[in-house]
């Protein structure tokens, strides 16, 4: 197949490299031309030091690509997911898949990215969302990875599925599209969480509280958008929250514990080595909150300290403060 991948940052790349090991013609392309140049000259990507770009991987700015691709790769930052869709709307053909990779919701109109892309592109465009617990250090390494592949369309799913899975690289298919995007963005507001309290010298007990919370809150806002529980415990779920909380490839986690170490929220985000996702997620997060009922306790606090000053030292108090409750059931209270 020719595959085009939009974007040129770490994942970009790691996945035009697994691409490649799977026989396929890759073009990788960047919106900026010292940075396609500088891949090209240099065959490596700052953000996967050490891994060789083969010269088989072509990197431009030309878009030309996307004309003759027999699938399409978006992944941009997800402030550009929007932009990128509309530079491509008079090159793309709709039966070709696009793959959206991008991990996270609109800020201006709280939608997920195969939803924008959809409405760029055209309501029969055949769209898909590839998630899971996947660093771009780890997978352009060769580190045996799973995720999984959501569309509408189940024979789109599996398209994606054959397209990237190879031996190192398991991908499973799903329907949901929502539940597996709705995961993928909101684990970076649980690992900027995670983040903070390990940068306060809190110790496993409290992160463990805080990803399994954590969780039930992701769960709680993707049922009430339409997408199923079963998902949020699989790999676009669980799996990539335990992944994003823990690793110190992280960038949401990263700048979580740059905070909660006493750095400013934008020092914190300029030091955390590229795009904060959690950062735009949790503010769309709060907005869906607030239509669904969705109760989303751990992240309405982040989102205290990110936009409203909150003091991080009065966030744990607070949460642990909270009316008594059965866990299961989310409105029950234990007898008085």
């Amino acid at each position: 197949m020719n595959i085009t991948i939009l974007g040129s940052g770490g994942w970009g790349t790691a996945l035009g490299l697994l691409l490649l090991e799977n026989g396929h013609h890759v073009t990788l392309w960047s919106a900026f031309a010292a940075e396609s140049e500088r891949l090209q000259q240099t065959r490596e990507n700052p953000y996967l030091p050490g891994v060789t770009l083969p010269e088989s991987l072509i990197c431009t700015t030309e878009l030309s690509s996307v004309q003759t691709a027999d699938m399409v790769v978006l992944a941009t930052p997800s402030f550009a997911v929007r932009e990128t869709a509309e530079k491509i709307k008079g090159l793309h053909c709709p039966n070709i898949p696009v793959v959206i990779v991008s991990k996270g919701i609109e800020r201006s109109t709280l939608k997920t990215f195969t939803d924008v892309v959809q409405e760029v592109l055209a309501p029969a465009a055949k769209i898909a969302a590839l998630s899971g617990p996947s660093h771009a250090e780890e997978v352009s390494r060769g580190i045996p990875t799973a995720c999984v592949a959501a569309a509408q369309d189940l024979a789109v799913a599996e398209l994606v599925q054959d397209a990237f899975m190879n031996q190192r690289f398991r991908v499973y298919t799903s329907t949901d599209v929502t539940g597996v995007e709705l995961g993928a963005a909101l684990k970076n507001v649980i690992a900027m969480c995670a983040g903070i309290s390990d940068g306060m010298g809190y110790g496993d007990n409290t992160i463990a509280a805080l990803m399994t919370r954590g969780l039930s809150e992701m769960a709680a806002l993707a049922t009430a958008m339409g997408g199923q529980r079963e998902t949020l415990s699989g790999l676009a779920g669980l799996g990539d929250l335990i992944v994003t909380c823990t690793s110190p490839h992280s960038r949401n986690r990263r700048a979580g514990v740059l905070i909660g170490k006493g750095l400013d929220v934008q020092t914190a985000m300029e030091h955390a080595g590229g795009v904060v996702e959690g950062y735009y997620a949790v503010a769309a997060a709060m907005e869906l909150a607030k239509q669904t009922g969705a109760d989303m306790p751990v992240s309405s606090e982040l989102y205290q300290v990110l936009y409203e000053g909150k003091d991080i030292q009065t966030v744990l108090p607070d949460l642990m403060a909270r009316t008594r409750r059965s866990e299961g059931l989310p409105e029950a209270r234990h007898p008085q």
